[in-house]
Order: structure tokens, then sequence, then C-alpha cells
């Protein structure tokens, strides 16, 4: 026999003594705009990571009106940095369609035909912002979910097991006044509480109710399928500086990783090391290799580097301190260090 919902109202009480303190939730009413922009900003990225980034956006951009009106640079540059670039295209793009609408959807339907809004982040931005009485399953509610029902197939088959059972976490949602505060309360729980490793679960508000607590196997949950080793790839890419200090940039394709951002030049990133010559003739300094993991794929990048007089054509000049990808902040990171070594 499944087991029953945990109360709504003992979690509630737990939350408003407990509650994480967050920017986006600075206000008594949720601002649409903070609760859609941390949810975007969230997406594979921690709380500690996005909060600086959160305040620097809504100091930039007070409003969405705002946001919509910035230049695309000026938007991919405050972002660089926090990683999975298609995120800021589609913020840009949904920030314009909303300026279009007048306001934000409050509804599931309408939250959805946003640009890079999902079922997790309608959800979440109904529940929060205009009090939905939904569930969004995050990997915190995943958690809090797979534990409470003692759901032990392994992910990611038991996803669908997961969906179904946070539905009924949801009938709980619609009982109680404030649907919005059930849904942080439950991302709370999972992310101070019912943590990955060592749940703290004598002093969680639902340690009685929790099925897999019971069996003594709430550490153990949710159970995961063996990953696949990430494929490896590898490439260079050239550092060069010019007299007065800039370093030269090409920017990638609209589409695709890292679409949009600018990069140092160099070859395309294959399996096996490309040969290709550099941009420019110059006495170039080998400056070690670079590491970076992307969600599906290792990244080795060997980075050489030079100075030269001035730039060639079609490179453009930036300052060495100019927003980057992460990857490639590393890789500027190297190849100055290269050519700051003395001969």
């Amino acid at each position: 026999m499944n087991p029953s919902p945990p109360s709504a109202t003992l979690l509630l009480r737990w939350y408003r003594a407990h509650r994480r303190v967050l920017p986006w939730r600075a206000a008594d009413r949720l601002d649409p705009y903070h609760v859609w922009l941390s949810e975007i900003m969230l997406q594979q990225t921690v709380v500690a990571t996005v909060i600086p980034y959160f305040n620097r956006f809504i100091d930039r951009f007070p409003t969405i009106a705002a946001l919509a009106q910035a230049p695309d640079d000026e938007v991919l540059g405050l972002w660089a940095g926090l990683g999975y670039y298609a995120r800021a295209r589609n913020l840009i793009a949904c920030a314009r369609a909303i300026a279009e609408l007048g306001a934000f959807p409050a509804t599931i339907e309408g939250l959805r035909a946003l640009p890079g809004i999902g079922p997790y982040t309608a959800a979440a931005i109904g529940a929060i912002a205009f009090g939905l009485a939904v569930v969004p399953v995050d990997g915190n509610v995943e958690r809090v979910t797979a534990r409470v029902f003692a759901i032990d197939a392994p992910l990611p088959g038991a996803k669908p097991d997961i969906a179904a059972a946070a539905l009924r976490l949801g009938d709980q949602a619609a009982a109680v006044r404030a649907p919005g505060d059930f849904v942080q309360a439950l991302f709370d729980l999972g992310a101070t509480i019912c943590t990955p490793r060592n749940p703290s679960c004598l002093i969680c508000p639902w340690q009685g109710s929790c099925a897999a607590r019971a069996r003594g196997i709430a550490a153990d949950l949710p159970r995961r399928a063996p990953k696949a080793v990430r494929p490896v790839r590898l490439g260079t890419v050239y550092l060069l500086r010019d007299h007065a200090g800039m370093i030269g940039l090409r920017r990638r394709p609209p589409k695709g990783l890292l679409g949009g951002m600018f990069e140092l030049p160099g070859t395309a990133w294959e399996s096996v090391l490309p040969a290709q010559a550099p941009p420019t003739p110059a006495q170039w300094r080998d400056a070690g290799t670079i590491e970076h993991v992307f969600t599906h794929f290792r990244l080795f990048l060997h980075v050489k580097a030079a100075t030269i007089a001035s730039l060639p054509p079609p490179l453009a000049a930036a300052p060495i301190d100019a927003p980057l990808p992460s990857v490639m902040r590393k890789a500027v990171t190297a190849g100055l260090a290269a050519l700051n070594r003395p001969c």
C-alpha cells in the first residue's frame, strides 16, 4: 500500500521558521520577474553561484522592460561564467516576448508558450509567483519525493514514478492557502535537510511520514543507474595579445554550444586533436593544456600564446578581462601566465 502524503501544515510551520534568505524572496509579494530570472539561472546551477549573478542582473536591469531593451552583447556579457549559454539567449527572447505581452502570463499554458520555459520552470513560476497549486519537480523535490514514498527504482528510469508521486504532494499544495510557500518549502527541505548525503532525518518535519526513513534506506535514495563515461574532445586555442594589451577574440555561431559568445581563435573540438595552422605567424609559447567539463563531454584545450604588434582581422580587440565563458577564461588565464613568464 502506498504511504499517505505527509502533512503540508508541518512542512509550512518548519518553513516559516527556517526558510532560506534568498534575494529573489526579498519581498512579501514575489515579483514574477525575480522568480522567473532566478529559476532560469538556477537551471543546472547551484544557489551560491547564482546569487551574485542575480544581484548584478537586477542592479543593471531592475525591470523586465529594461532587460528586454538591453543589447544582446550586454546581457551575454553579464551572463558570462554562469554557463549553459542557451539559457541567456532564451532569457533575452523571453524578456522581449513578455514586454510585448505587457505582463507575465498567469497560467501554466501561457508560461509554457514563452521561449526557454519548459514544464518545470512554468510550474515553478506558476506556483511561486501566481499561487497555482502545482508542484515543480527539480532535484530537491525529486529527492524528497523518492524518500517520502520510498521509490527505490533507479533514476532516470524512476522519473515517471517520482513525478506521479509528486502529484500527490500537489494535492497538499492545493489544500493550503499559499501553494508558493509550499513549493519553496519543498525546495528548502531538499536543500537543507533532505540532502543528497547524510540527510538530517532527526530534525525533518516529515520524519514521521517518510517511508524511506522507516525502512532505513533514506540515505540510499534516490538510486541512480551507473553514469555513462563522458567522451573526450580535443582542440587548440591561440591567445594573441597586442602591444596595447588587448587580446584577439572571435564570436561563436549564434546557435549551438556557447552560441553567440566570444572565444579565442582555434581549432574545432574533435575526438582526435585537429591540425590547424595558427591564425598568424608569431613567436608562439606553449601555455599547457586546460580541462573543462561540459554536460556531455570533457574538453582538453592546448593553449598557445603570443604577443604581436597588432591583431589580425577578423579578430576583435578586447580587454583581457572581457566577459568570456568559463572555458575561454581558463584558456586566457593560462595564455597570459605563459606570456608573463621570463623567456
